[in-house]
């Protein structure tokens, strides 16, 4: 890394040596086709950015542990979206600079064709914007800007809880961004400025102010992580990570009018209600579309994490549309069928309670299934995965069409007691006669779950080796499957 200072002397813990590498690769819980680090701990997609033919994801990163800590931003590229390359380390904290404490979160554009970062630097009580940019193909070497950093202080008149986290975009020749705050006894907000060049901002208003005693439809805390705000098939949506009280929920978003640079709702929501979703970031590539990626949290024990080495991956990049009921809509990137492997299908079944029905050709730990349903008169229908032979292991997803939800059920996930064992659900509508489809990506530790536009994604820790099967099942009548397809899913690691 190339800046305006010195540069940071430490040595990365633990040495990323091949002793290092052989351990990751053996660890039965680590996503063989979920982007994640080489080791140590990861957290929120940064600066994604599509440049000279690539597509780039920069990271929270820390070199010395799987702890959040001496934050840098970490670096991978890949041409196809698929498979990923690690480079260099992009940028690290500089002693005595605005970013001396951490170099965290924030966005890249391109700015008359130089790739610009803009990043929270922290020092000590300070988040304040800062600038980087970088001249070199690969986006390998970043200069920092001397001038950091390039807003001097909050703005007087809030009191604000938290002031960090940056989406930028270029409109009519003026430079916007929203920053992620919360102003104190009130609720999250971002606050929007605008800038002739990306170096001197000025600040206007909050885009929207949320209510942190409202929870209906979604609550949305005292301060917002990570706003994102951006066009979708001709509306609006601004995303927000909850934050509150030091704690991280999930994230919420908000479709609907963004005129004079004010936001009224007229949608509200959960991105991903799994648990472990969090801080994503999206970016438009150059086919139109609309991607994003978020943080996947482990759910397990702090002590777990550092006696495996490494904490947290990435979601799978997903492809946003906005439903023909104005909610968010996300399906699985196509080009993830460039990772399939070998295929199992069976024939259209009938499902009868009480017993599922064994798969008995599908197994695996990382594997991408697509099933159909005929509901017929079953109340509930769904998968199991990770199952062991006598079913003392096993992940639940289940559709209940009486209540309308769709859970992940990890009750049965792991025989350890260290690791969460809950479930998560959401809101999924089937009218009567609809077929119900699930698109499963399993993936070791992740269960990645696509259903008529939404997404939820849990972690998921079994504890055997033989947790490897895959179940049908239904409850309260009969069922008829229409389709099941799995295929065996490759790494993505070049």
């Amino acid at each position: 890394m190339t800046d305006s200072g010195a540069t940071t002397k430490l040595t990365p813990y633990p040495e990323l040596d091949a002793e290092f590498h052989a351990r990751m690769a053996a660890d039965p819980h680590r996503p063989a086709y979920h982007f994640l680090s080489e080791g140590n701990w990861l957290n929120d997609p940064n600066g994604l950015i599509q440049w000279q033919g690539n597509y780039h994801l920069f990271y929270q990163y820390n070199p010395y542990g799987p702890f959040h800590g001496t934050v840098h931003w970490g670096h991978a590229a890949s041409a196809d979206l698929v498979h990923w390359t690690h480079l260099p380390i992009a940028l690290a904290p500089t002693p005595g600079g605005a970013d001396q404490d951490g170099c965290w979160s924030g966005c890249a554009v391109d700015n008359n064709g130089v790739a610009t970062f803009i990043y929270t630097g922290v020092r000590g009580k300070d988040q304040l914007p800062c600038i980087a940019t970088s001249t070199d193909d690969m986006l390998v070497t970043w200069q920092k800007y001397p001038g950091n950093p390039v807003i001097k202080s909050r703005p007087p008149d809030l009191d604000l809880i938290g002031y960090r986290d940056h989406s930028v975009w270029h409109e009519n020749g003026t430079w916007y961004q929203v920053i992620g705050a919360g102003i104190k006894d009130v609720g999250g907000t971002a606050l929007l400025y605008r800038s002739p060049d990306l170096l001197t901002w000025e600040y206007l208003h909050p885009v929207l102010i949320g209510d942190k005693q409202a929870r209906d439809p979604v609550w949305t805390g005292e301060m917002w992580e990570c706003p994102d705000l951006f066009p979708l098939d001709g509306t609006h949506v601004l995303m927000m990570s909850v934050w509150n009280d030091h704690q991280l929920y999930y994230t919420a978003y908000v479709a609907g009018d963004f005129t004079e640079y004010r936001f009224t709702p007229q949608k509200h929501g959960i991105v991903d209600p799994g648990g472990s979703f969090y801080a994503p970031q999206t970016m438009l590539d150059d086919h139109g579309r609309r991607l994003i990626w978020g943080w996947l949290r482990e759910n397990r024990t702090l002590e777990a994490q550092q006696a495996a080495g490494w904490s947290g991956c990435m979601s799978l990049p997903r492809v946003l549309s906005i439903l023909p009921d104005g909610t968010l809509g996300q399906q699985p990137m196509p080009e993830l069928q460039l990772l399939r492997g070998r295929h199992y299908a069976a024939a259209a079944m009938d499902l009868l309670p009480p017993l599922p029905e064994r798969l008995d050709d599908m197994h695996g730990d990382t594997l991408e299934i697509i099933a159909e349903f005929d509901l017929g008169d079953a109340t509930a229908v769904g998968i199991n995965v990770r199952c062991s032979p006598d079913d003392e292991e096993q992940t639940r997803i289940v559709y209940d069409r009486r209540v309308q939800r769709l859970f992940i059920d990890r009750t049965y996930s792991s025989l350890t007691s260290d690791v969460g064992q809950d479930l998560f659900d959401s809101p999924l509508a089937v009218a009567n006669g609809e077929v119900l489809r699930l698109h499963v990506f399993l993936d070791r530790s992740v269960v990645e779950v696509f259903a008529h536009g939404l997404c939820t994604t849990a972690r998921i820790y079994p504890s055997r080796t033989d947790s490897l099967g895959v179940e049908l099942f239904t409850k309260g009548g009969s069922a008829h499957v229409t389709r099941i397809d799995a295929w065996e899913m490759s790494s993505m690691w070049t």
